[in-house]
């Protein structure tokens, strides 16, 4: 099988977890792997296989949040002949195909209780029978799995069975989110950029301005790294070919922004209670509309979901509005958004 792409990266909490991935790879173990949506637990756990002993036999993956639980059992199990409606001939599992390799479980929290079970009898014996059959099969697999969910505390709940957890943590990687890895995202933009470039038949691939870095570095990517393959492949991708290519300086973080944006319905509690547009609205001395209110909870909303969605670091936030940090500040002081300390400075 042709070895995939290796995790990418040179900041000291990433080259800290390839340290602790190349020091449990060849332990023929099962590894548990944790990290944010968009962090490569995929690629990390291939690394695992192809650094371990087993690296010239199957790496076979499986999504366990993609399947509902008969359809889950039988790609992992395989199935007999007319196990259910539509079984007519025998079909190998996930586990039968990794013989000799390795299974990536991923999503591995949302595998139902049933399916736990079974995966640990593996685990722990090496045998299964396949969906309706009778003869136990006897296979030799290393798991490893990835969630992003807080096992610990399902188990407690009783969502995830305690001795699965126990047996898949013989050593937990947890990878460090894109906004920890310090220097990793203007090399990442650049290799993401220079690959869209190279795909789309450019001569050549100019590179991120000054100021687009400084974008890309302030804003706290709630989608990790696959979320900045899509920004720095669609800024590649938005830009016009030319003989003189220069910098690419526009960016943008959120393909949804527009004028026009559609927005869920308003919730009957949600809805504005409507000023009779009367005669006796106007000899009351109220309006129908009140423009400044109006629009001052209008920037307010605006300001809010932008530090939100920036998780209240102001200056990705003023690069998310395309506003200087100056501007976003004095925005936040004049609607009275700023801490009190803040404000005082």
């Amino acid at each position: 099988m042709t070895d995939r792409p290796a995790p990418l990266g040179q900041s000291p909490a990433f080259l800290t977890h390839m340290d602790d991935l190349s020091r449990v790879a060849p332990i023929d173990r099962p590894v548990l792997i944790i990290g944010e949506r968009g962090t490569g637990k995929e690629l990390s756990a291939s690394r695992v296989h192809y650094l371990s002993t087993r690296w010239g036999a199957p790496f076979v993956a499986i999504n366990c949040a993609a399947l509902p639980e008969s359809l889950l059992e039988a790609e992992l199990f395989g199935v007999e002949p007319g196990a259910f409606t539509g079984a007519a001939q025998r079909r190998e599992g996930r586990f039968e195909r990794a013989d000799g390799g390795t299974l990536f479980l991923d999503e591995i929290g949302n595998a139902p209780l049933a399916v736990q079970e079974k995966i640990l009898r593996v685990i722990e014996y090496g045998e299964f029978e396949r969906l309706g059959g009778s003869e136990t099969l006897t296979v030799s697999v290393r798991i490893v799995a990835a969630t992003n969910a807080d096992l610990p505390a399902m188990a407690k709940e009783g969502t995830f069975r305690d001795d699965l957890l126990d047996r898949l943590a013989f050593d937990v990687l947890t990878l460090p989110p894109l906004r920890a890895r310090t220097g990793d995202i203007s090399l990442l933009a650049g290799i993401f950029g220079r690959g869209m470039a190279n795909e789309l038949d450019r001569p050549s691939f100019p590179g991120f301005s000054k100021a687009a870095l400084k974008v890309l570095e302030g804003y706290a990517w709630p989608g990790n790294v696959r979320e900045l393959r899509n920004v720095a492949e669609r800024a590649v991708a938005s830009t016009t070919p030319s003989d003189a290519p220069v910098d690419i300086d526009a960016i943008v973080l959120d393909p949804f922004a527009s004028p026009y944006r559609l927005s869920a319905p308003a919730s009957s509690s949600d809805k504005i209670t409507e000023v009779p547009q009367t005669s006796s609205a106007f000899t009351a001395g109220r309006m129908p509309c009140d423009f400044k209110t109006e629009t001052a909870a209008f920037e307010i909303n605006i300001l809010e979901n932008a530090l939100d969605a920036c998780r209240h670091n102001q200056k990705a936030a003023a690069a998310y509005l395309g506003l200087s940090y100056h501007q976003l500040r004095n925005s936040l002081r004049k609607h009275g958004l700023l801490p009190s300390q803040e404000d005082a400075s």
